[in-house]
């Protein structure tokens, strides 16, 4: 039975790939998603994709992983970012993800599965005949060959995929000019993690490994990246310091105060560190040390707009929201109105609570969801707008927006219908109010299928 347990864990691994974001907070800043799709772009590419079409998607997540999950879009932790040393690690790791893409290893994960699967049956039913003929101990081995042999099919064909998409992800680091240095560096890494923690290496502990052993990874990968013409180029000078930047901004936002100014201490006035140590006294309410900081870092470049964003997210986010408004406003519109810092220009808007501000928030707002639709506080803050200026109906839609995005799938499907009842029929937010309501009682209908004793009648 050691065996079963152990094949049904690795199944029950693609269930959880099928969901896998949703235990997981997704990270979002726009210098991180600007950093991530600027070196995912050339990959993209260099794969035969639509660079629009492909999305890199931070978690926030301790670990070091990656992965994709159906779809167009790689999945990273946070704690690769941590891991990592440079943006070429990271490229790697994307990669080779998107290796995972294009060979639709997620859509052929069942195939897998189903083969394992079919191995298992048929050897239970072979032990059950045994047992039927009197021989138990010969049926408990037929069983428990089969159990194994299960495992062995279902990890080999895992390990296959992974092999094809580190081949993959070196043919696309190629294609893009970028040398295989920073993935070879960051298997070391998963190679020096694993004897750490006292992986072996061997070829037997391997059958029981859904990914191939680092140390013949790196070895395979070498052969293949030292013969490359882009070996010897030289890193990408820009995409570093974006690299440390997104990193020490990362690990402001995530460590403890007191680990971060101990990685960041005063004397290392580096913008990597300034940033760091802004976001470490702005989450111990030491503001003015926070806006020191951001200060510092505007006197370098006072046209950088992520610097801006900064400065005005701790002057909202400490009550300051007048305040706020100029940084906020300058960086949305160096920018050109990029989603999330109009996002929140739209919140110091409305939290100065002077009704003169809400037309202009009303309008960066609706900007702001234009773009990017996946951004519930946006929409939050946009219904709070209509509320404010009587318009309920374009008040319950925003509502349903981010109800129906946050999971709350009867209060969505409620706020769409009172949305659609008010609004005049055939314009497109009549439409969209239909959209949320109809998505929105298919979720709730989905659940109830999936929950049996539960009143669907009453949808």
């Amino acid at each position: 039975m050691r065996f079963l347990s152990r094949l049904l864990a690795f199944l029950a691994l693609g269930i959880l790939a099928a969901q896998p974001v949703a235990a997981q907070s997704v990270l979002r800043d726009a210098e991180t998603e600007h950093f991530l799709k600027e070196i995912s772009d050339p990959l993209v590419e260099a794969a035969g994709l639509k660079p629009g079409n492909v999305e890199v998607v931070l978690l926030n997540d301790p670990s070091i992983n990656a992965f994709v999950a159906g779809g167009q879009t790689v999945y990273i932790h946070s704690g690769l970012i941590e891991a990592a040393d440079s943006a070429e690690e990271v490229q790697g790791v994307i990669a080779h993800e998107i290796g995972h893409i294009t060979g639709g290893h997620i859509l052929r994960y069942g195939e897998g599965a189903a083969n394992a699967t079919k191995i298992t049956i048929l050897s239970m039913l072979a032990g059950l005949g045994a047992a039927l003929a009197g021989a138990g101990d010969a049926a408990m081995g037929i069983m428990a060959a089969g159990q194994q042999a299960a495992l062995g099919k279902f990890l080999a064909f895992s390990r296959t995929q992974e092999s094809s998409a580190d081949a993959a992800g070196a043919k696309y680091l190629s294609g893009a000019g970028i040398s295989g240095r920073g993935s070879l560096s960051f298997f070391g890494k998963l190679l020096n993690q694993e004897f750490r923690y006292g992986y072996s290496q061997s070829d037997e502990a391997g059958f029981y490994r859904t990914h191939p052993l680092s140390g013949d990874r790196i070895s395979a990968l070498k052969q293949v990246y030292e013969t490359d013409p882009a070996w010897d180029k030289p890193a990408n000078a820009r995409n570093q310091r974006s690299f440390e930047r997104i990193k020490a901004k990362l690990t402001g936002y995530i460590a403890k105060p007191n680990e971060t100014l101990r990685d960041y201490p005063e004397s290392d006035r580096s913008i990597p560190a300034l940033y760091a140590r802004a976001y470490a006294y702005h989450k111990n309410a030491r503001v003015d040390r926070a806006l020191e900081a951001a200060d510092a870092l505007l006197k370098v470049d006072p046209q950088d707009p992520y610097f801006l964003e900064l400065k005005g997210q701790v002057l909202l986010e400490s009550g300051r929201p007048a305040e706020a408004i100029e940084p906020l406003r300058k960086a949305t519109e160096l920018t050109n109105a990029e989603p999330l810092i109009a996002g929140l220009l739209g919140h110091a808007l409305i939290a100065t609570e002077d009704r003169s501000h809400y037309d202009e928030a009303e309008k960066v707002l609706r900007a702001a969801v234009g773009r990017d639709r996946l951004n519930p506080f946006a929409w939050y803050q946009l219904g709070v707008v209509y509320a404010a200026k009587g318009d309920m109906p374009r008040a319950r839609l925003a509502s349903a927006e981010q109800q129906v995005m946050s999971g709350q799938y009867a209060f969505a499907l409620r706020s769409a219908q009172a949305a659609e009842a008010g609004l005049e029929n055939g314009t497109p937010d009549w439409l969209r109010a239909q959209d949320i309501g109809l998505e929105a009682r298919a979720m709730l209908e989905r659940e109830c299928e999936m929950q049996r004793g539960r009143n669907c009648d009453r949808l």
